[in-house]
């Protein structure tokens, strides 16, 4: 699992002689399948004479994970290796936040490789343009017909509400991006990740930021190729707990962060009350009252149907035709999942 490395460039070096400007932070759990190329594309990052250092935190790991780590740390210095007894994300956060040494903090996900430019324009463009928080947009790499339908479906408006780090082209201020980049005193003065929340402590950070005055950038030329899960189950599990954890945020700062977060869970709601009215009615013998009900509701079903195959003969355009036939039940998991 672990690939060799012939020596540690220079400016690797520099972060155990002088004083360390960017600490990179990782939080992983049970990651064996993605924590070596996340790893390897970490150490090939081209600093350009900055100097650094790399923070994970595990959340203890029982499949290997731990045991990888400990051996590129032991090989990279300026890689540390710290226990998260909590096991979630937002807890290794900010145990490797509060271990950093440098005055920006970079995020990285053991998910995700990353550019070799990836760290240095995290740095540049947090500097020119003043932002609070910088990022790039969530690209995506995958192999084989489904898991190109998997990711033809991330990138689709009909199924991320048109969130901006969807789209690999746009730049300019959002609302949120993937990962992120600050200045340390700016996680500091926000109070770090919320420990309560499992999923969508970004989210919330990021709507914490704005709340407060902040700005977030996303700037294209910050790339990185994040591997979405590509199976039914997977996304369904994977968005059921971001639909959960979205609530969570929303009843903390009692608004949702953007109404796009809503409209799945008001779909479904509509399905289920529309279906259990249907079926009262029907028990009562209600019968104008049945045909109405289970008229709307077919013209729900319908107008989502034309929806879902509008959407996927536009993806199936940019991504091929040959995914046609996955898209609407990956679409379907998507909305399902996150609507519950």
């Amino acid at each position: 699992m672990i690939k060799e490395r012939k020596s540690v460039p220079k400016t690797e070096r520099m972060a155990n002689t002088t004083a360390v400007r960017v600490s990179i932070i990782i939080a992983c759990r049970n990651e064996i399948w993605h924590i070596c190329d996340c790893l390897e594309s970490l150490l090939s990052q081209d600093m350009n004479g900055i100097a650094w250092e790399a923070i994970i935190a595990d959340g203890m790991s029982d499949d290997g994970t731990h045991e990888i780590l400990g051996d590129y740390s032991l090989r990279y210095p300026q890689l540390r290796v710290i226990e998260n007894p909590g096991r979630i994300v937002s807890t290794g956060l900010n145990a490797a936040i509060r271990a950093a040494r440098g005055e920006i903090i970079i995020r990285m996900d053991a998910h995700t490789c990353y550019a070799p430019s990836y760290c240095w324009h995290c740095v540049a463009t947090l500097e020119h343009t003043g932002a609070d928080n910088v990022g790039g947009p969530a690209r995506t790499q995958a192999a084989g017909l489904r898991a190109r339908a998997f990711a033809a479906a991330f990138h689709s408006r009909f199924s991320t509400g048109g969130a901006r780090f969807h789209d690999d082209c746009y730049e300019g201020w959002v609302d949120t991006v993937p990962y992120g980049c600050w200045r340390k005193q700016t996680l500091v003065r926000l109070g770090l990740f919320d420990e309560s929340l499992v999923r969508n402590q970004d989210d919330e950070l990021n709507l914490r930021l704005l709340r407060a005055g902040g700005k977030i950038w996303q700037s294209p030329e910050i790339a990185s190729w994040y591997s979405p899960r590509a199976t039914l189950s997977g996304v369904f599990r994977q968005y059921f707990q971001y639909g959960f954890w979205k609530f969570a945020v929303i009843r903390k700062h009692r608004t949702p962060s953007s109404w796009r977060h809503i409209v799945p869970a008001v779909f479904v709601a509509a399905n289920i009350l529309l279906l259990a009215g249907s079926a009262i009615t029907a028990a009562l013998s209600a019968s104008r009252c049945f045909a109405t009900l289970t008229i709307l509701w077919l013209v729900l079903l319908f107008a989502y149907a034309a929806a879902s195959l509008t959407a996927s003969v536009i993806a199936t355009g940019r991504c091929g035709w040959a995914m046609l036939a996955y898209l609407p039940g990956i679409f379907a998991a998507y909305h399902l999942s996150y609507g519950l």
